[in-house]
């Protein structure tokens, strides 16, 4: 397969967002990344060598149980990164980390993230506004996940990870989207198809393309708005080029 160019780190939000000198140092570092569907990027309780930057695809953190049964707590695409626990302090996390929707994005490396995180305090202050946005996400999707519809549910997930995509089709399977949910692939197509019938949505061979996207914000619950106006009030929403 021929290799394409690789795209520019900046078109992830957090990188464009750094100030010139800061920029200046981190260039050199950051490694282009394919993320394939379906790859895991971090395990539960693994230590993490490296941090993620999508550019243009969605990264899911699961919360996995003891039996193998898994729920989203979050989705991290071009306006955040993977990995917050290697400057908060822990090193290690108990989700998993899983591609959504493939693309790519780059890398840098544990210790230069955490030498950065404490040599410049615009880059502490960028990255703790982003990890305050994602913690709103993570309390926002378990609130969600106990008081709403799957059908609500489904509609916020859909927009969430529209968000995070330049184009409006995702590609992935059944079992995925019910992993992520926390709900059999039964409840999924049952979910997918009253938004299909209802003209929201295109749904066939794990491709869904969004029809109207009015539409569903229109019957998704309050959820989506929350979380996205917490990123825009902390997070640049034009970012630098």
């Amino acid at each position: 397969m021929p290799h394409t160019k690789d795209p520019d780190p900046r078109q992830n939000h957090l990188l464009a967002s750094l100030p010139a000198t800061e920029w200046a140092r981190w260039e050199p570092l950051l490694e282009p990344v394919e993320l394939p569907l379906g790859e895991i990027l971090y395990e539960s309780g693994g230590t993490m060598s490296h941090v993620y930057f999508p550019v243009n695809a969605i990264v899911s953190l699961l919360y996995v149980m003891e039996d193998g049964a898994s729920a989203e707590i979050a989705v991290v695409g071009k306006e955040g990164l993977v990995g917050i626990s290697l400057f908060m302090g822990g090193g290690s996390t108990p989700s998993r980390a899983v591609v959504q929707s493939a693309g790519r994005g780059f890398r840098l490396k544990a210790k230069a993230l955490k030498d950065e995180f404490g040599r410049s305090g615009a880059v502490m202050h960028l990255l703790l506004r982003y990890t305050q946005a994602l913690i709103t996400q993570m309390a926002q999707t378990a609130v969600c996940n106990r008081h709403h519809s799957l059908d609500q549910q489904l509609c916020r997930w859909l927009l969430l990870s529209l968000d995070r995509l330049d184009g409006r089709e995702l590609v992935m399977t059944q079992e995925l989207i019910a992993n992520m949910l926390g709900v059999r692939r039964g409840g999924v197509t049952e979910g997918a198809g009253k938004l299909q019938d209802a003209g929201l949505i295109r749904y066939a061979r794990g491709r869904i393309t969004v029809l109207d996207r009015k539409g569903l914000e229109q019957r998704t619950c309050e959820c989506y708005a929350v979380v996205k106006k917490e990123y825009d009030r902390l997070l640049p929403a034009q970012p630098a080029t």
